[in-house]
């Protein structure tokens, strides 16, 4: 069957309408198989991570290709309504935009699409509302990531990632993250008392960090090649030992290329100068998946630096099959447009899977990313249409063979 437009925006409105905070997707993915069920998909189901899938064409088709959204969101209730406006028909909700609107936009023009064609260019369109994207685990696209890893199945040719873009847009790009953690002990100590408080050591940490960031950073103009830290927490308390901690935690945005072993020596060289008494510490390895850490005791303080949810910053090149079909598709359905570029500063699951399948990877979907996470999140539901219509000639354009 062919989605009509008020089928499309109904789609929406009800995967909007159910909540789906990371690690409380269930609901939502049986509903979404359930519509990709009645919207004629070949196969539809829940996955063992919790990922609503549903695949169009030949199961063991020659050519695979995975549009990977995610259906999980950040808290944040938005009563969940169409409204009109200057632009038009407005849609709020959380999700609307991140990313329940580009993975809205993928079922849809799949099923536009449709079984018969998939079948007859003898490909298969994989779609798969991915759980935990939100979360740092992004249990969802790892679990994929391993399913479709040229063993157990064949690697993907081409992969879309579902997150807003604009209807006209792809993004090529994502920084890399790192979160860095110190937790810094020492006896506590009356405040009147000569001895300065262990608060002191995470103000001399993001100061570190900081002025790191700007030496890397020195003659780095765009946002896209430069470290970029910030601090998300800092927390003291004392123990019943009578202890006095702080935690200091941050998050750092990575370039390309950029090796955190060096930043995690760098630091663990910080760390037994800021020690007094101290040993001087080794550096750790820094895996994906694998959080590490390294601790150093001092005459009074012990410091711990923890390292975790590493993923590097990965880029695509725009000389590629699945980013002329994109070409192709907005010079037919919108002839006046012309297709932009987009290098962004956070990450998304197109870090997860980029470095595994080293296939052609575009981002894609309808939305203004700036609205991400805001209590007024809201997607335009013309620009919804154009992104079914761009990405339903898009696939049928890369469909095509030779």
């Amino acid at each position: 069957m062919s989605l009509t437009h008020a089928e499309a925006v109904a789609l929406l409105q009800g995967l909007v309408s159910i909540p789906s905070l990371s690690h409380q997707e269930g609901r939502a993915s049986r509903w979404l198989v359930e519509q990709m069920r009645a919207a004629g998909y070949d196969r539809a189901f829940v996955d063992a991570a919790g990922n609503a899938v549903g695949e169009l064409g030949a199961a063991q088709a020659e050519r695979t290709l995975l549009l990977l959204g995610h259906i999980d969101t950040v808290p944040g209730t938005i009563p969940v309504r169409i409204e009109p406006s200057p632009e038009g028909e407005l849609l709020y909700g959380r999700g609307s935009v991140d990313a329940k609107g580009p993975l809205a936009t993928f079922v849809a023009a799949a099923a536009r699409v449709g079984s018969a064609w998939a079948h007859a260019q003898g490909v298969r369109l994989v779609v798969a509302g991915a759980v935990e994207e939100e979360a740092a685990s992004s249990k969802g696209a790892r679990f994929l990531r391993d399913r479709f890893d040229g063993l157990c199945e064949p690697l993907p040719a081409a992969c879309i990632v579902g997150e807003p873009s604009h209807w006209s847009r792809v993004t090529l790009g994502y920084k890399g993250r790192l979160w860095v953690e110190l937790e810094a002990t020492q006896p506590m100590a009356h405040t009147a008392g000569p001895d300065a408080g262990v608060a002191t050591v995470a103000v001399d940490f993001w100061n570190w960090l900081s002025r790191y960031a700007d030496r890397f950073n020195a003659g780095r103009e765009k946002a896209f090649d430069q470290l970029l830290p910030s601090l998300r927490r800092l927390a003291t308390f004392t123990d019943d030992a009578m202890y006095d901690h702080v935690v200091a935690s941050c998050g750092v945005r990575l370039p390309l290329n950029f090796s955190v072993d060096t930043l995690a020596a760098e630091l663990a060289g910080w760390a037994g100068e800021r020690v007094a008494g101290s040993n001087p510490p080794a550096g750790c390895t820094i895996q994906m998946e694998q959080p590490s850490e390294l601790r150093v005791e001092g005459t009074a303080v012990t410091l711990t630096l923890r390292f975790s949810a590493y993923e590097p910053a990965w880029r695509s090149d725009r000389s590629n099959p699945l980013v002329r079909s994109f070409l192709q598709a907005l010079r037919q359905v919108a002839p006046a447009e012309k297709l932009g570029f987009v290098l962004k500063t956070g990450t998304s699951d197109m870090n997860v899977v980029g470095p595994a399948w080293s296939c052609p990877i575009v981002a894609y979907g309808p939305g203004d990313s700036s609205l991400d996470h805001t209590p007024h999140e809201h997607l335009r539901l013309a620009d919804y249409w154009q992104a079914v219509l761009v990405l339903e000639q898009a696939l049928r354009h890369w469909g095509q063979p030779g």
